[in-house]
């Protein structure tokens, strides 16, 4: 019997550059179409610890506490990570939240060229009242249905964190379809509020144009395309209603 699936990975690693940096483990969760038509959260999770083939940095150690002990006997990156990344009776993406950490060492050789979405980014576009976007304040900001709290910790390792993050696409699947999540992950992040400088916590909309044509010159993509984005809307009169929640006090983007 065939299954539907996107799975969902995260890392944790040595650093954010490979080569430099490497893999030190990778942890996924499956989330899957029911023969009902709805996405769930199921069974297939695990997590595997992997050799990154270099120390790890106490920097590191202190956001997962995995040290080289812990990884002194496991497999290398290049051989663990094919068996999670295309597993068997395939999957029709990958997702991870700020994708775009994850396809550094996730490569195509690696992953069969498997197409991502990134929660992050359709975080953005969904729930744009959010106080931040990152995956634990999503967590207990929206408090997803069915997520075992002790399952999801503890936070900043591969496992807990992957499943953290399938709860929330699987409530974005509820709203919106796999061709759109992929798709909002294609292009850069649309930032619903500015992230940082004096602005900072500000809806687009709020902003007079010179202070928006000002942002769609800013050399961070994700600003650049939210701010060109407003420009857009501006151009052709399309009505954006700002989320029906108060502002978040920090006004941050993490």
């Amino acid at each position: 019997m065939s299954v539907t699936r996107v799975r969902v990975v995260d890392l944790e690693t040595t650093g954010s550059r490979p080569p430099a940096h490497d893999v030190c483990e990778i942890g996924w969760q499956d989330v899957v179409l029911g023969a009902d038509g709805r996405w769930a959260v199921d069974d297939e999770r695990g997590a595997i610890l992997v050799n990154p083939g270099r120390p790890i940095p106490p920097v590191t150690m202190a956001v997962h506490h995995i040290i080289d002990a812990d990884v002194a006997d496991a497999g290398y990156w290049r051989d663990v990570a094919p068996g999670v990344l295309k597993p068997e009776g395939g999957a029709v993406a990958l997702a991870a939240h700020r994708a775009s950490f994850e396809q550094r060492f996730c490569t195509p050789a690696l992953s069969g060229g498997a197409r991502w979405i990134c929660t992050w980014k359709c975080a953005l576009r969904l729930w744009p009242g959010s106080p931040s976007f990152s995956n634990q304040v999503l967590r207990y900001w929206r408090m997803p249905e069915g997520l075992d709290r002790a399952i999801g910790l503890p936070v900043h390792r591969a496992m807990p964190d992957a499943y953290v993050t399938a709860h929330h696409l699987r409530d974005m699947l509820s709203e919106a379809s796999l061709e759109q999540l992929l798709a909002w992950s294609d292009e850069p992040g649309l930032l619903p509020r500015v992230p940082a400088g004096p602005e900072r916590g500000r809806y687009w909309r709020e902003l007079p144009t010179e202070t928006v044509q000002g942002f769609a010159r800013d050399r961070d993509e994700d600003v650049r395309f939210s701010a060109q984005t407003e420009l857009a809307r501006r151009e052709t009169g399309e009505v954006s209603a700002l989320p029906d929640v108060p502002r978040p006090i920090q006004g941050r983007l993490l």
